[in-house]
């Protein structure tokens, strides 16, 4: 594997995720793998599950790790060709970049898009170059349209919850948010899914559908209380408009998953990514109710990374 950044860069789902599984029962069996291997992880937003849970994977396999908050302990970067740096930017994208791949033997890069030009957010341009230009394997830590690594580690929580021979139905279900916030989740868990043996249902208000190429073969529902029945779990996760790029069109009153909601599922396990505002976008008795799954997905986060870091350095 020469770059993990989304579903499409694994030719076999089900056998990573139980290559991630084995990884869980016996976290330190592949120590000797890494030795004398270096992990660079670049963060240019905050993070809390992929930097620690990443940062652990890469020392469970025998790594050296380094951590940069790249947009607060380095020069501004400049990332595009052709400009004339007599402004805030110190130090451009091509030799940086290049400078990180002579230290390290693998790099992820972590950076949200700004939300305002949709056409540029989409092109992954940041993601790209480092992939150009580092000459390693490059992790996607998440990137202005996919979080893969979160994906694989709900695929993985999902696999365990689930009885054999069952296909279940998992809903994607939109949140209130105070905010506008990236469609990278709710992207790449549609994406996910529908490569998983999984009956997926998306459920947003009007104005709210993703992007056609994440959401071709699902099922998409404005009547969140039609999507939730049956359902065998329920992701919960907030996005901006697509098609109003970047906007909050609604308050979402009444989208918010309760007991009462649950009510109409098969029992479902409630899923989110993290970070979750509690009371707005899952209630605190669902959170803290049995159904809750939020903390074996974060525990399944050191997994999924695991298990990829584990192929960059067989194949690299």
């Amino acid at each position: 594997m020469k770059q993990f950044t989304s579903v499409h860069d694994v030719q076999d789902i089900a056998a990573l995720v139980n290559e991630a599984l084995e990884l869980k029962q016996s976290p330190y069996a592949h120590k000797a793998l890494g030795q004398d291997k270096t992990l660079g992880l670049i963060f240019m937003n905050p993070s809390l599950r992929t930097r620690l849970s990443t940062q652990k994977a890469g020392l469970n396999l025998g790594m050296n790790v380094m951590v940069m908050n790249l947009d607060k302990e380095g020069w501004a970067l400049e990332t595009q060709d052709g400009v004339i740096m007599d402004g805030s930017t110190v130090e451009h994208i091509r030799e940086a970049a290049a400078v990180m791949g002579q230290y390290c033997d693998i790099i992820g890069i972590r950076s949200f898009p700004k939300l305002q030009d949709r056409e540029e957010d989409y092109s992954e341009d940041l993601l790209r170059k480092f992939i150009e230009l580092t000459g390693v394997p490059v992790v996607s830590l998440e990137s202005a349209t996919r979080h893969p690594l979160q994906s694989l580690a709900d695929l993985i929580t999902i696999k365990e919850q689930t009885a054999a021979g069952k296909r279940p139905k998992v809903v994607l279900s939109w949140a209130p948010h105070i905010k506008p916030i990236p469609h990278c989740v709710a992207n790449s868990f549609a994406e996910w899914m529908q490569q998983a043996d999984v009956e997926l249902v998306i459920t947003n208000p009007k104005g709210y559908d993703l992007a056609d190429e994440f959401t071709q073969g699902a099922q998409v529902l404005h009547n969140q209380d039609e999507a939730l029945q049956g359902a065998d779990f329920v992701y919960v996760k907030n996005w901006s408009s697509y098609e109003q790029y970047g906007k909050v069109l609604t308050n979402g009153e009444g989208w918010m998953i309760t007991n009462e909601k649950l009510a109409l599922t098969n029992n479902a396990k409630v899923m989110h990514c993290l970070p979750v505002r509690r009371g707005l976008e899952l209630s605190h008795e669902v959170l803290d109710g049995p159904n809750s799954l939020v903390i074996e997905q974060a525990n399944n986060r050191l997994y999924a990374a695991q298990a990829v870091l584990k192929r960059m350095l067989e194949a690299n």
